[in-house]
């Protein structure tokens, strides 16, 4: 049986005390946490007594001195992503970041040279992709069941008031509304497609007042090859009584939604519910969702399960990139 992935985590904020640390305690023959790092020392070290962490630190290179690391999560602000990344790939570690994985396209490239360079692995935290309602529709559209994937549709409101700090500061944010709630939802839909060429992007936004605000509310259409087009209508200045998400695919002979899962197919010529049925899952499709991807990160590390560099995340920037330019200037950016 292989040796535990000797793991440090970089940022402590609320994605690692609700998913990384709770999920990773739970793997503990596959994981074990050496240390955590967070520029608020006193925070660090209550989290690693809480679950059980030996050290913590307030910075990278006290990690990397004394954790003997075979792996890192990186979940610090999003303008720290790209330097802590090099960081930890210069220093031999393979790295699992939260998205983004840079503010820019070309960061993204930087990075996926370096861990070439290195022969490192680096992994981003689309953890949509691995949700089982996700994984379920998967095995309708990838096997043909519903025709050929025509329009895609998805959206997520929010209510005003819950970000605060960094996120709405878009030197370090990379944006508001779009790059927090739209970035998830494009990389879901672009890997449903199995990443089709982008051919054309229109977007609107509505920012809040102020010098370097992000958007608050963002509307997303991307045309790509092959006639597939797809639109995003985002905020986070909801005024409704309950958040709201959504993803719904459009096919020739049937559609599909999440969540929870629907899937209708058309059959001798009639709409007919085909969704699958199943007992409820014990933890949150979120937490489950996590679970899923490090697990499979852990895996990747191992090398039981073969390395895909996240290439596709460059396309995923380079869209966002054009949306912003396409809100800016009031018209269509063509690729």
């Amino acid at each position: 049986m292989s040796a535990p992935v000797r793991i440090g985590v970089v940022g402590t904020g609320a994605i690692a005390q609700l998913a990384h640390l709770p999920v990773l305690t739970k793997l503990r023959g596959a994981a074990q946490l050496v240390g955590l790092v967070d520029s608020d020392g006193p925070k660090a070290r209550a989290l690693a007594d809480r679950f059980g962490v030996p050290d913590a630190f307030t910075d990278i290179g006290d990690l990397l001195e004394y954790g003997d690391l075979t792996a890192a999560i990186v979940a610090t602000p999003n303008h720290l992503h790209e330097p802590h990344v090099l960081e930890l790939i210069a220093a031999g570690v393979d790295v699992f970041c939260e998205r983004p994985l840079s503010l820019t396209a070309r960061g993204v490239e930087r990075i996926l040279l370096a861990a070439t360079r290195a022969g490192r692995k680096v992994f981003v935290a689309n953890n949509h992709r691995f949700r089982s309602d996700v994984q379920a529709l998967m095995t309708f559209l990838r096997g043909g069941e519903l025709g050929r994937l025509s329009g895609i549709r998805a959206g997520s409101y929010h209510p005003r008031g819950k970000l605060e700090g960094w996120r709405l500061r878009r030197q370090e944010s990379g944006g508001g509304v779009l790059f927090e709630h739209g970035f998830p939802l494009l990389d879901l839909a672009l890997w449903i497609a199995d990443y089709p060429a982008p051919e054309r992007v229109w977007a609107t936004m509505h920012r809040a007042k102020g010098v370097n605000a992000v958007e608050e509310l963002a509307l997303l259409a991307v045309e790509c090859a092959g006639g597939l087009s797809m639109t995003f209508d985002l905020s986070w200045a909801y005024v409704g009584e309950e958040e709201r998400w959504w993803f719904e695919t459009a096919n020739m002979r049937g559609s599909a939604r999440l969540a929870p899962l629907r899937v209708v197919k058309e059959l001798n010529g009639a709409p007919v519910n085909v969704s699958p049925t199943g007992a409820a899952a014990r933890e949150s499709a979120f937490i489950h969702s996590y679970r899923a991807e490090l697990t499979h990160f852990l895996s990747v590390v191992r090398e039981e399960v073969e390395y895909e560099p996240p290439t596709d995340q460059v396309i995923v920037h380079r869209i966002l990139e054009a949306a912003y330019k396409s809100a800016e200037d009031g018209r269509e950016v063509r690729f």
